[in-house]
């Protein structure tokens, strides 16, 4: 199974000054940064997919890319935009997808499947999806009276039909591009039974990779009732991926439905946007531990903050002392020259909740929070971790403060994750044969080189 991971612009600056807090003199942005598989001694994943609407321009305008960015790319193409043309790097693959969620709303997509095509080969992709329309609608059967209405009906019906008819324009135009790209026709649907049929319907097109899409917002169980459906529905020798697999964290209970390929951000975003899992770490077995970061915000940049300052709820004084006092003492704990509760009194009288119900909570804070923070300090879990950011930050890599922190923490639940998914059993015999090897060779790509340690033994 391979880990695609999707391009969210997350970089890191590799001289950023963790005791100053600043970035190295003269850092230019992108430029001077490292990309989490520049960062790591081996890439926390097995290729990257870049999204046609993050890049921009088009009847969407902007996307997440600056101007000067996506005229880089545009330049560059994206594998050596996405700094993948190195010898370490060539065996990769790049995949490609239109970015559906950023025109939802639309009537119909931006692109035209020949223009998607145009922006595969001048990218020098070497997977790339059909055009498709999300349908917003989800039902477990296949009832019509399940829909709110026969507009709802005819609507999601609409862009099935669009999705395919346009899968079956980008399939024939991309036979030109044969031996070089890869094509995944894209699966959309409002059922199961809806979903099955269109994988039935892409292969006897002549597709051998399928791309199911729409599983972000549907439950764990849901997801597994239309990844059932679509490999019933296949040839054993059709591959299949899966767009924006929002349940990576689960991904041991979706290995018997034979996925070749799946594309998530959810580790690297989860060290910075999730409330209580934000560093990860291999248990025995299969499985995760998931840490608590110990926030520590910056007093004089942290939005929140300069808000209670402005407020006079808080003197910016006292937040700087307190924040001082946090940070050094999570240092000294981490030499082994402060006691545990020691830095866990001082990361509380720091912590936000606390400053804002000083007068009833003193320094207490959250006591849920605590708990968290004390496990995480108890543990120690960044010295159980040979990563690149656990050996070069220490006790810095579980201190939630700043992108660079955040990011390279980010990134080492990557290479965490990468090792649960290389750890994976094979799927059930006949779901994944041999034959589907040649769909991840290309001419622009070389064989991959062997995976390093990660864990500390």
């Amino acid at each position: 199974m391979k880990f695609i991971f999707a391009d969210t612009m997350d970089y890191v600056d590799p001289g950023f000054d963790f005791e100053g807090d600043r970035n190295a003199p003269g850092r230019q942005a992108y430029w001077d940064d490292e990309y989490p598989h520049e960062h790591m001694d081996t890439p926390p994943y097995d290729g990257m997919l870049v999204s046609r609407a993050a890049v921009g321009k088009g009847r969407l305008g902007g996307g997440k890319y600056s101007e000067a960015q996506a005229m880089a790319f545009r330049r560059a193409g994206a594998r050596a935009f996405l700094r993948l043309d190195g010898p370490r790097f060539r065996h990769m693959p790049v995949f490609g997808d239109c970015g559906a969620f950023a025109y939802v709303k639309e009537s119909t997509p931006p692109y035209t499947p020949e223009d998607m095509l145009a922006f595969y080969e001048d990218g020098e992709f070497t997977h790339g999806c059909s055009v498709d329309h999300i349908i917003f609608e989800f039902h477990e059967d296949d009832d019509p009276a399940r829909f709110p209405s026969a507009m709802a009906r005819d609507e999601a019906r609409r862009r099935f039909d669009l999705t395919l008819a346009n899968a079956e324009t980008f399939l024939r135009a991309s036979r030109p591009m044969e031996g070089r790209f890869t094509p995944l026709g894209v699966v959309q649907g409002w059922s199961p039974v809806s979903m099955a049929k269109a994988a039935r319907d892409l292969c006897r097109m002549g597709y051998r990779y399928l791309a199911v899409g729409g599983t972000v917002p549907l439950r764990t169980p849901q997801v597994k009732a239309c990844l059932r459906a679509v490999r019933d529905a296949i040839p054993h020798d059709a591959a299949m991926h899966v767009l924006g697999f929002a349940k990576a964290e689960d991904i041991q209970e979706f290995v018997p439905f034979g996925i070749t390929s799946f594309d998530t951000t959810s580790p690297l975003r989860r060290a910075f946007k999730d409330a209580r899992c934000n560093y990860y770490l291999r248990r025995p077995g299969t499985g995760l531990d998931y840490y608590t970061a110990l926030r520590v915000p910056q007093a004089t940049e942290n939005p929140k903050l300069q808000r209670l300052a402005k407020e006079g709820k808080v003197r910016q004084e006292d937040l700087q002392r307190l924040e001082r006092r946090a940070l050094e003492s999570l240092r000294a704990y981490g030499r082994g020259e402060a006691g545990l509760d020691e830095a866990l009194d001082a990361v509380m009288a720091y912590d936000e909740p606390g400053l804002l119900r000083r007068a009833t909570h003193p320094a207490d804070g959250d006591p849920a929070l605590r708990n968290r923070y004390r496990r995480t300090l108890t543990e120690r879990p960044w010295e159980r971790c040979a990563c690149r950011v656990c050996r070069e930050l220490g006790i810095e890599a579980l201190v939630f403060r700043g992108s660079n922190r955040n990011k390279r923490r980010g990134i080492h639940n990557l290479a965490v994750f990468k090792t649960l998914v290389n750890d994976l059993p094979g799927p059930e015999e006949g779901t994944r044969p041999d034959e589907q090897a040649d769909l991840f060779r290309h001419p622009r790509q070389s064989e991959p080189a062997a995976p390093g340690p990660l864990l500390r033994g």
